[in-house]
């Protein structure tokens, strides 16, 4: 059992290694702060800091302050000795970030200090987030390892105050299930164990306090001024400029997003993505080197919401786009102003004021920057951007593009585009599966011809009447065959697209005979493969609904494909659907389909159609006619595609997988009729597989599979374990390969039967018994060696452990580093695994360390 020594010191030396700076208890009595009797919490000296009333040199800490809670609103008195978990005095560890890191590092750090240093055992834990605290409950699943029924929400449980007045806000609380045997209300029958129910079994551990407010003497909480960026407005002509565009974006973002808007390449959402990433780059100049933006939203609700309340109904929502593109754009922000820092430093040495257009392009196509964005840094180094040399890349590179096609597309063909009127193709319906028709033009090689054309020529075919379905509102073309009235010529079919608006191109090869214009062809799709398209497409309708039915109207279509196979659908959400409300929208899917309702189409205007609630279908170009489609009550859409005579006619509908493409946008994949049918078999027959090689009924494989994981836990457990003992006992025999070099001890030894783990925990056993010295340990495991480098505390301003791995590692063809104390590498030749060993000697002999 650790001393309270060891666990103060193993805390302090966790956080000195990422960067906070060891500070002093400060006194019980607090300084200058009549609010307080006593310091009641590790926070109290910290005060003035948070109030942006004090700068201190450093912007992380960590400290171990001794508390005294025996009067005001954190007061233990009456409850000490009677259980063992209150006290007046104690010590109170804690890390502080003064506008630096926030919840998600917070969150990491505590998780990995319990657990991965401490050894807690993981399903003992339990987090609880305030109720309104998305943010926090979002990050204990995604960067820790936690069960996610161990998190909880409460009110005013997971509110922090210091007092009555002061810095508070809300806080993450980690608590630890001590076991049924702890608790000490079992005398009360209507006791149920459990995390805040007032029991001995759940004890608190740790309290992330994520300070936000300040609460004044009236009650008001207020935005404390280091939450954001510690800037005040009036005191910097420079920050005052960027305090105003992220105030005005802000706004503008806010707004934006709440009327439907999402963060994208082309149009409107790429405006807001400008917005977004121009206000991130102010942020940065603020010393906002974290996501902050998403926090400026809750601001512009509280200001604005009573005069606009859709603000108020999407705020969470606008807080997740908000923080997912901010994330996104700080993975290549700080490398594109390097490279933008590097570029313009070039221009002003060859005394120029122009940047190459080619560099503002590849911090566009590369780094996301927009262009007014680099031209808006440039315009404080009184550097311009080269325009047409940016316009000659960003051409290039659409060239680039359309070269990538496989056929001919409109542009290659400008003479049929610029004929719709003498060119048009009549749709003629999709129930009709043949049609004869006249060849009215050909494209072949990017070339418009007459004709004729051979055996193996890829060609675009316009005819005047087509029952084939060109490409559009996501349903791709239909394929089948073109054929002579004779039969002597015959087209495959392989694709159908649209040229124009009304020029339909029946993309294929020449497989049989010639083709010229003015020649009559019978048109025959390929019936089976249009028919399973038209499941699927028809599906998407029923998805849309039953998509804003179960998370609500801010759900919008925004990209599909569908195919005979299956059936992608694109839309906007913020967060993962979740297993259970996936399931409830195939269940809802379903009992439409079982309903069999009537499917009917119906012309009108377009702003009529709009006006009556009809919904649009992304990528769709309507004109001021559109057909609306109906299919019973349930859903009524704009939409030219092929659609089902009856919602029962689909059969079977099966979701495949959800997931996310971009910001702000969600994926659903399915398929419907056959396709469903077949993943359910394939479902079956893999789980039959499974039950077979576990030896039991299906019923029973997951049971045998998590028996047999749990086994293998427990083999991997015994194992660590008996690693820890073997390295514990070749400790003392390696102890003997120790030598005195420059009156240092080092000890350089190959110990083999060790994994990484393994391998550590004894460099951690050779550090503590030679007190004062350098170890350096190698390993082979299968083809890769393993070199690790430790240097005790005393000697780290002498040697460099990250240094000497950087030294050694070529030796055994890899690479590494890492800190002054501890490194590791790996390697592709454990041949000369010895050989680098042997070199440690005489390079910490030689001094190049």
């Amino acid at each position: 059992m650790p001393t309270g020594d060891e666990i103060r010191q193993s805390f302090l030396d966790f956080f000195r290694e990422r960067g906070h700076t060891v500070i002093p208890s400060a006194a019980l009595v607090p300084h200058d702060d009549p609010s307080l009797l006593f310091v009641n919490a590790g926070m109290v000296q910290f005060k003035q800091v948070f109030l942006a009333k004090e700068r201190r040199p450093y912007v992380r800490a960590v400290d171990s302050q001794k508390c005294l809670r025996i009067s005001g609103k954190h007061n233990d008195l009456e409850q000490v000795g009677r259980d063992t978990y209150h006290h007046t005095f104690f010590e109170m560890l804690g890390n502080w970030s003064f506008g630096d890191y926030y919840k998600r590092e917070a969150i990491l750090w505590a998780w990995e200090l319990l657990t991965g240093v401490w050894k807690l055992p993981k399903a003992a834990l339990w987090a609880t987030v305030h109720t309104t605290d998305d943010e926090a409950a979002a990050l204990w699943s995604e960067v820790t390892d936690v069960d996610r029924a161990h998190v909880l929400r409460f009110d005013a449980e997971n509110f922090w105050e210091m007092g009555e007045t002061g810095p508070c806000g809300p806080c993450s609380e980690i608590h630890i299930d001590r076991g049924p045997d702890t608790c000490d209300r079992g005398a009360d029958p209507a006791h149920r164990c459990g995390v805040n129910v007032g029991c001995a079994r759940f004890i608190e551990i740790w309290n992330l306090v994520f300070i936000q407010y300040n609460r004044d003497e009236a009650r008001k909480l207020t935005e404390l001024p280091a939450k954001l960026s510690g800037k005040h407005y009036g005191r910097s002509t420079q920050d005052d400029v960027s305090l105003r565009v992220i105030a005005d974006h802000g706004r503008a973002v806010t707004f934006l997003i709440a009327d439907g808007v999402l963060p994208s390449n082309d149009g409107r959402g790429y405006v807001l993505r400008r917005l977004l990433r121009r206000a991130a780059r102010h942020g940065k100049l603020l010393g906002l080197s974290r996501p902050f933006l998403h926090e400026v939203v809750g601001t512009v609700v509280d200001t604005m919401g009573r005069a606009y309340p859709e603000v108020v109904e999407h705020q969470r929502r606008t807080m997740e786009v908000v923080r997912e593109e901010e994330e996104r754009f700080a993975a290549t922000l700080d490398r594109g102003l390097a490279l933008l820092e590097s570029e313009v430093a070039q221009v002003r040495q060859a005394g120029e004021r122009t940047l190459a257009g080619e560099v503002a392009f590849r911090l566009y196509d590369t780094y996301g920057f927009p262009l007014d964005l680099t031209e808006d840094i440039l315009a404080a180094e009184g550097v311009v951007v080269d325009r047409a040399g940016f316009e000659r890349a960003m051409e290039a590179q659409r060239e680039r593009a359309r070269g990538a096609k496989r056929f001919t597309d409109a542009e290659a063909a400008p003479g049929i585009v610029a004929r719709p009127a003498a060119l048009g193709t009549r749709f003629v319906g999709d129930r009709v599966a043949e049609w004869e028709s006249e060849v009215l033009a050909l494209v072949a090689e990017g070339r418009e011809t007459r004709g004729p054309l051979g055996a193996g020529a890829e060609v675009d075919v316009v005819t005047a009447e087509t029952p084939f379905y060109a490409e559009s509102g996501g349903q791709v073309g239909d394929r089948g065959w073109l054929e002579t009235p004779d039969g002597a010529t015959r087209i495959e079919v392989l694709d159908t697209q649209k040229l124009a608006p009304t020029v339909v191109a029946h993309r294929g090869v020449v497989r049989q005979g010639t083709v010229s214009v003015g020649d009559r062809v019978r048109l025959r799709i390929d019936v089976g493969r249009r028919e399973a398209a038209r499941l699927n497409h028809s599906a998407t309708h029923l998805v849309h609904a039953a998509l804003r039915h179960r998370l609500g109207t801010h759900v919008r279509q925004s990209g599909s494909l569908v195919t005979p196979e299956r059936l992608r659908f694109d839309f906007t959400h913020t967060r993962p659907v979740g297993e259970q409300p996936l399931a409830e929208i195939e269940d809802e899917v379903n009992a439409q389909i079982r309903a069999n309702l009537e499917v009917w189409t119906e012309e009108m205007s377009y702003d009529g159609a709009v006006k009556a609630g009809a919904l649009a279908f992304f990528g769709e170009k309507y004109g001021d006619r559109v057909t609306v489609v109906h299919m019973g009550e349930y859903s009524v859409e704009l939409c030219g595609g092929t659609h089902v005579a009856r919602t029962g006619d689909i059969g079977l509908f099966k979701v495949r997988g959800e997931g996310g493409v971009a910001a702000g946008v969600r994926r659903l994949e399915a398929a419907t009729g056959e396709g469903a049918l077949d993943a359910v078999r394939r479902h079956e027959a893999l789980l039959r597989e499974i039950a077979a090689l576990l030896r039991g009924p299906e019923e029973e494989a997951a049971a045998k599979l998590e028996k047999l994981l749990a086994q293998q836990r427990e083999l991997e457990k015994r194992i660590a374990e008996l690693q820890g003992k073997l390295a514990g006992g070749a400790t003392r025999d390696v102890l003997a390969d120790a030598r005195r070099v420059d009156g240092v001890t080092v000890l350089a030894t190959r110990v083999d039967g060790l994994d990484d783990k393994g391998l550590r925990d004894m460099a951690d056993r050779l550090r503590a018994r030679i007190k004062s010295g350098v170890v350096v340990l190698g390993t082979a495991q299968g083809e890769r060696a393993l070199l690790l480098a430790a240097v005790t505390d005393d000697l780290v301003g002498r040697f460099h452990a990250g240094n000497i791995i950087k030294q050694l590692a070529p030796l055994v063809g890899g690479g590494g580093g890492g800190r002054p104390d501890f490194a590791q590498a790996g390697g592709k030749d454990p041949a000369r695994l010895d050989e680098a060993l042997a070199a440690a000697y005489d390079l910490l002999g030689a001094g190049r360390r």
